[in-house]
């Protein structure tokens, strides 16, 4: 049986009729340097106008994925309370998910959100916890402890039945024991399976689940926006995987470019495994008087079976999944290089910070100049060798769409849902914010500033970088994005950026 929605109540109902009247709301910022969305993104003076489209996710690393329906499950019942403190007793289809993986390949998952209401056929993105619920979830290494200890991973049914002193168990019983399990862990909740069997397999797995460290992804690259000079190597850029071996894609107008995608000598690379570190080469103008500047993106992809404990979030809002199993899957990873002759060269990302509630902005300026940029009403600068964060608040469930503008006519547009918890208040149907003012921009004095010197930030140019802290590139729809401004400045003459 495949279902658009694991409950049957009338709750997820009333939780889609929230979903479609948050998208009502939306958060607007104009800005000549601000990154979100779904796109890993090169942007140069002049750049045309561009759009983002929640359809087609893009991201830094990882598997992408159609949501197929709930596959093997069985019944559970969630007790709850009203605001008058009655008991009611709530029907829900506990058990596993099946994903189709684009490229190729089939996932397993359970959900971590019971709240929330699963859209038929969504799109999900593989996600680090820290962008989800399970960042800010203390009990999320249990979590994966029952994953690895429970169904599908242990098929052996009889065995599973034994060490939990369940009784005879089936697929269904077993998933939906899992499931609740989970449920118990990820969202808090009273919820019991209504079979006998995958009751106590429920209560056996949380009763024994330790803790288990979040699994990596299974690829990425890191960073992934960098820039540099032209005729110089572009990077390093880090390929992280548990696959023997990744196939590199070169820039789709290498042959007109001239861009090629390098080892730490120079030499043109095909493949790469763990650990290896990638450089851009863009070669000089020769044409006179032609512009040394531009943007291209490497793409890394690979065959592996993604590592059970991921989380894949919806690009659009859908309940929050985490990985059961995977058969070998389609993986990919892109990264972005950017370069100029001089002048202010800064890398820009974005991070949804559950913590705070919104997005941090970071402009990371390894340049020359100084990097100026306007986010929201304020003007922002950078002076070379700093970077700089200021967080845009986004309320839970609040759909957004930003649009980046700069120099020469350039426009980007994104949008998406922040999606950090569990359950939430949505906000009011006809709540529409069109402008952020001053003192909505978080940050004292517009930001935090940090020196770039001996930082985690993204290096650029032809030094050997530090690769850059982990969840920094990862993007506005939990999922990744970086850009790269490469702008043509005149040197300040006093250099200072703040």
């Amino acid at each position: 049986m495949k279902s658009a929605a694991f409950v049957r109540k009338p709750g997820s109902i009333r939780a889609r009729k929230r979903a479609r009247l948050a998208g009502r709301g939306t958060v607007r910022l104009a800005s000549a340097a601000v990154v979100s969305g779904l796109l890993a993104l090169g942007v140069v003076s002049g750049a045309g106008v561009a759009a983002a489209d929640d359809s087609s996710p893009q991201h830094p690393g990882g598997a992408t994925a159609t949501l197929d329906g709930l596959d093997v499950h069985g019944g559970a019942v969630l007790h709850t309370k009203d605001a008058g403190g009655r008991s009611t007793d709530e029907q829900l289809d506990a058990g596993l998910f099946e994903m189709n993986v684009d490229g190729g390949g089939k996932l397993k998952t359970y959900c971590v959100d019971i709240d929330n209401p699963v859209q038929d056929e969504a799109k999900y993105v593989e996600t680090p916890w820290a962008q989800t619920s399970l960042g800010a979830n203390r009990d999320a290494g249990k979590i994966l402890w029952i994953l690895r200890h429970s169904y599908p991973q242990v098929d052996d049914l009889s065995a599973l039945a034994r060490s939990a002193h369940t009784g005879a168990l089936t697929a269904q019983s077993a998933a939906a024991g899992t499931q609740v399990a989970i449920w118990r862990f990820s969202d808090g909740a009273d919820v019991d399976a209504t079979d006998p069997q995958a009751e106590r397999l429920a209560d056996w797995l949380t009763r024994h689940a330790g803790t288990v460290a979040e699994p990596r992804a299974s690829l990425s690259l890191t960073p992934s926006a960098v820039s540099g000079q032209a005729g110089q190597p572009i990077g390093p850029v880090t390929v992280s995987t548990d696959a023997d071996s990744v196939t590199v894609v070169p820039p789709a107008d290498a042959a007109e470019s001239g861009v090629r995608i390098t080892d730490a000598d120079g030499k043109p690379v095909t493949t790469a495994r763990n650990g290896s570190k990638l450089y851009f080469e863009a070669p000089e103008s020769t044409r006179p008087g032609a512009p040394d500047a531009g943007t291209a993106q490497m793409t890394v992809q690979a065959t592996a079976s993604v590592p059970v404990g991921r989380a894949f979030a919806g690009v659009n809002k859908s309940q929050t999944q985490i990985l059961a199993g995977s058969s070998d899957s389609t993986v990919s990873a892109t990264a972005t290089g950017g370069w100029a002759p001089g002048g202010s060269a800064a890398t820009l990302t974005a991070q949804k910070d559950c913590g705070k509630g919104g997005v941090d902005v970071t402009a990371a300026n390894r340049g020359e100049g100084v990097f100026r940029f306007e986010l929201g009403d304020e003007a922002e600068t950078v002076a070379a060798g700093k970077a700089k964060t200021i967080t845009v608040p986004v309320s839970e469930d609040q759909r957004y769409d930003f649009t980046v503008t700069g120099d020469h006519g350039f426009e980007q547009e994104f949008s998406g849902t922040l999606d950090c918890r569990t359950s939430s208040t949505t906000p009011q149907a006809d709540q529409d914010v069109t402008s952020l003012d001053a003192a909505s921009v978080g940050g004292p004095a517009g930001g935090d500033t940090t020196d770039l010197a001996g930082s985690g930030l993204a290096e650029t140019g032809s030094s050997s970088a530090t690769p850059m802290v982990a969840g920094v590139a990862i993007a506005l729809v939990l999922i990744g994005g970086g850009v790269i401004f490469v702008l043509r400045t005149r040197r300040s003459a006093s250099g200072a950026g703040e």
